[in-house]
């Protein structure tokens, strides 16, 4: 693996105007006025002047509406400008910013919005008649994005338009915003179990986006692919903000648009779950990939095939370890050539890996991986209204990522598995990301999720569901011959569901907990049902 670019993480605390949104939107109004902060496809951008500017009139709107210093605004939109203006908006005057998923209704609308513990929300006007099917605590105030919308509350409903255009007079804070203060609110995306509310701090969003600023610079262009109810949001906004950069900004990631995107906005940095990069990847090639603006791309999980992809689309491609609970703890150099690396520790951390009883593990073992930082608040202090999930985070003063890892020699970190998401079959542990890995080779399959179904002789069996390449079929049988030279012969699924697309939350992680929730379906395919058994090679 290539050197690790240097982290400019310190342990120090910055001074305000450097990371605290309302003082950083003030200096660069004042010091880089017409420098573009957003561009939109069409051409058309915002300078730093008229961000700051536009967060002034919406955040005075705000304070208008009775917002004050420290209170929660719901922001229940789509991605887009409207979700990043509100951002900057309601951290202007130091209220907490809590974005939830467009997705949500029922059941889970009702939680998240139990936990955000808010009197004010700004919705899309389509979205609001799901109040109606819930109980809820009562809004004061809610503002509509769009058309007017159909509520049967009690609270005053206010149009967007009128709230953005304010005389952007902002009345003065009863105390500085400090670092330490609570900046959002963001909800887990729920693909292990009931979302949670994670409590983010100014410092703790510095502290998660600085590592990036070794490979970006002000002259860059950040393409914010990822929604704003998401920590890589506001990360991505963020990011740029600090050094004085610039993002492009559309309706979401698009395969069969994305390079259109970034043409027509000239981004230079992109952030791409690894399901993403390998949906770009398996587009038909053409003459022109390696003619784009893109010098850096940033793949969670990381891809099997760093150098094709580079080479390619001429572009270097890190990936890293992050949770909305942490600030970026590892990350990886140009190009690594490691299989399934994370990368190593920045500065300013200190990891462990232990067992269940958080005991360190022997050298080269697999354990959960667990955290602590030298910068103060650079990790968050809890989950919102859930002290028992917060006292298990959190258990003996360490942070505690419900992710499996192992460390090699060099210090290269490698994530095994979620804890939640291992499986064990005859004795035998599973990772199941190493059996998506061999699956996601085929060539025709574009999307995979491994989890584990129960076993009529104990433990778990191997379940995959797959997702073709557009035009291309599946063949379970064909698929398994595939698998039984590239896995031990206890790793080989006994069970393969084909579905066209899997589902996933709008950041494109694979809700494998509905999968697992479903388990084999009529239209599962049972290899054992069909008389192929795969046996223990001689040499194991």
């Amino acid at each position: 693996m290539n050197e690790m670019p240097r982290s400019r993480v310190a342990t120090e605390m910055p001074t305000k105007d450097k990371y605290i949104i309302r003082y950083l939107l003030d200096k660069w109004a004042d010091q880089i006025p017409t420098r573009p902060y957003v561009v939109f496809e069409d051409g058309e951008f915002w300078s730093y002047y008229e961000l700051w500017e536009r967060t002034r009139r919406l955040a005075s709107s705000l304070q208008g509406l009775g917002v004050k210093q420290g209170d929660h605004v719901v922001v229940w939109l789509p991605h887009g400008i409207e979700a990043m203006l509100l951002f900057f908006a309601v951290n202007y005057i130091g209220a907490v910013y809590v974005p939830i998923n467009p997705a949500y209704k029922g059941g889970v609308l009702q939680h998240v919005l139990e936990v955000a513990d808010a009197k004010y929300l700004v919705a899309h006007s389509e979205l609001i008649p799901r109040l109606n099917d819930i109980k809820t605590r009562d809004f004061k105030t809610i503002v509509s994005v769009g058309k007017a919308a159909t509520w049967i509350g009690t609270a005053d409903m206010v149009d967007y338009q009128t709230a953005t255009e304010g005389p952007g007079d902002v009345l003065p804070l009863k105390r500085p915003i400090e670092g330490w203060d609570k900046q959002a609110i963001i909800f887990t995306s729920g693909t292990t179990g009931v979302s949670k509310g994670v409590s983010i701090s100014y410092l703790q969003t510095l502290s998660s986006n600085e590592p990036f600023h070794a490979y970006i610079t002000s002259s860059d262009r950040y393409l914010a692919t990822l929604p704003m109810f998401h920590v890589g949001g506001i990360g991505i906004c963020s990011t740029m903000l600090y050094i004085g950069g610039s993002i492009a900004i559309n309706k979401g990631f698009n395969t069969k648009t994305f390079w259109n995107t970034v043409h027509a906005t000239q981004s230079t940095v992109v952030f791409m779950m690894g399901a993403m990069a390998q949906f770009v990847y398996k587009l038909p090639p053409t003459a022109q990939d390696a003619d784009n603006s893109l010098h850096t791309m940033i793949v969670v999980p990381m891809i099997d095939n760093v150098g094709a992809f580079s080479t390619r689309f001429r572009l270097n491609i890190y990936t890293m370890y992050h949770q909305t609970e942490i600030s970026t703890p590892i990350l990886s150099g140009a190009n690594p050539t490691k299989n399934l690396t994370c990368g190593r520790l920045r500065a300013g951390v200190e990891a462990r890996l232990v067992d269940e009883n958080d005991v360190e593990v022997a050298a080269g073992g697999i354990g959960e991986l667990i955290l602590r930082t030298d910068r103060p608040w650079a990790m968050t202090t809890g989950y919102a209204k859930n002290p028992e999930a917060t006292v298990k985070l959190w258990r003996n003063g360490w942070l505690h990522t419900g992710d499996s890892f192992r460390r090699d020699e060099d210090g290269d970190f490698f994530f095994v598995d979620r804890l939640k998401d291992a499986i064990r079959r005859r004795g035998e542990n599973i990772s199941s990301m190493e059996v998506e890995k061999e699956v996601i080779a085929h060539k025709d399959i574009l999307e995979v999720a491994a989890v584990a179904v129960p076993s009529e002789y104990s433990e778990d069996e191997v379940m995959v569901v797959v997702a073709p390449v557009p035009g291309r079929t599946i063949d379970p049988v064909q698929l398994t011959e595939f698998l039984r030279s590239r896995l031990a012969h206890f790793m080989v699924p006994r069970y393969i569901r084909v579905l066209p697309e899997l589902p996933k939350t709008p950041t494109a992680k694979v809700q494998k907990n509905v999968l697992r929730d479903l388990g084999v379906t009529e239209d599962t395919w049972d290899r054992e049902a069909e008389g192929i058994v795969i046996k223990q090679d001689r040499l194991g």
